[in-house]
């Protein structure tokens, strides 16, 4: 095998070299090609308007309730107290049962009231009889007119005694003052009563109160007599009306009293039970949102992001009016809106963005 000579050698060397500056050359400059594009990509990317997801929301008039928890409560609750002294001889009610009005709580001992009673009557048809004496001597010249108006002076008296001792007797019975439940008795038999204490404790069960605190952003928007609905702890649910909204707050929580009064005639509902009240305050334009789209602004308020008609970003305070399996129902926006549901914790307002429809 022949030898090729050094120059040739040199020749084949220096076209190698040559060969293998331009492939690598051809290599390099393709590969900032590419790395100048994706740049000019990622510029490009950068620059272009954000992008977010948007649901219209259409307007609806819908009812407008106020909701807040509150209790039942007694319409009355009466300490029913003795009138007169004496000890208590009978207590034909029981405690804890439904009584009439004027039906006897605790009856006192007679004692001698009853004699003393006796004694007027006699009083009186003593003098019933003088005033006749005299009536008839008086047209006979024995007796002047100013004898005869003496006698019915003292049988005025004598009838007024009369009904003074009735009423004594009558208050050995403390009666109720109103048809309701005979809730707690404070006195036994043996027990000795003097004018003012307490024979027992009346509640009225029927109408039933619901009782509750208005916050002051909802107070200026119920009125006596608006519609109501108590929703009770077991699911029972009571209708009624609005009888008492008051118009002094608590210093402490800013919410004003509000009072519904419903019917409970078999007064099977107790006093004392937590309820859910949700007052009709009229109806007004409301939208439904989701509940992911409620967000915050600098200021702390609670609203919605939504897209205006060139595609900018606005921000409205919202009032939640009540959340639904479907989501929020809220007052604040007008008209169709195209609330942002992805992206609008990552926007600002004015912000232009790119719209893409909600899933």
């Amino acid at each position: 095998m022949r030898r090729l000579k050094p120059q040739y050698v040199f020749i084949l060397v220096v076209i190698g070299l040559f060969t293998l500056y331009f492939v690598a050359g051809a290599l390099f400059r393709g590969g900032g090609e590419d790395r100048n594009a994706a740049q000019a990509k990622a510029v490009a990317d950068a620059e272009a308007p954000p992008s977010v997801q948007v649901r219209v929301t259409p307007e609806t008039v819908r009812q407008v309730d106020v909701v807040l928890r509150g209790r039942t409560e007694a319409a009355r609750a009466v300490v029913v107290r003795s009138e007169t002294a004496g000890v208590v001889a009978e207590t034909p009610a029981r405690e804890g049962s439904f009584v009439r009005k004027g039906q006897v709580l605790c009856r006192l001992a007679v004692d001698a009231r009853q004699a003393t009673l006796d004694q007027a009557r006699a009083n009186l048809r003593s003098r019933q009889l003088q005033l006749q004496a005299a009536r008839q001597l008086a047209e006979k010249g024995y007796r002047s007119q100013t004898q005869v108006l003496e006698t019915q002076a003292a049988l005025d008296a004598a009838q007024a005694q009369v009904r003074q001792t009735e009423i004594a007797l009558s208050q050995v019975n403390i009666r109720a003052p109103f048809a309701g439940v005979f809730d707690r008795r404070d006195a036994e038999i043996g027990t000795y009563l003097a004018p003012g204490q307490p024979c027992g404790t009346m509640i009225e069960l029927n109408p039933l109160l619901v009782v509750g605190h208005v916050p002051e952003t909802d107070a200026t928007r119920l009125r006596v007599g608006a519609p109501a609905t108590a929703r009770l702890v077991d699911g029972r649910a009571l209708s009624g009306r609005v009888r008492y909204v008051g118009q002094d707050a608590d210093p402490q929580t800013r919410t004003y009293p509000l009072e519904v009064a419903v019917q409970n005639p078999a007064m099977d509902v107790r006093s004392g039970l937590s309820a859910e009240l949700r007052i009709g305050a009229g109806s007004g334009a409301a939208h439904l949102v989701p509940v992911s789209a409620l967000v915050l602004d600098a200021d702390g308020r609670q609203g919605v992001r939504y897209v205006l008609a060139d595609n900018r970003v606005a921000f409205a305070p919202v009032r939640v009016l009540e959340q639904t399996a479907e989501g929020m129902w809220v007052q604040g926006l007008s008209g169709n809106v195209r609330v942002i549901t992805v992206g609008q914790s990552f926007v600002a307002d004015g912000q232009k963005v790119r719209v893409a429809q909600a899933r």
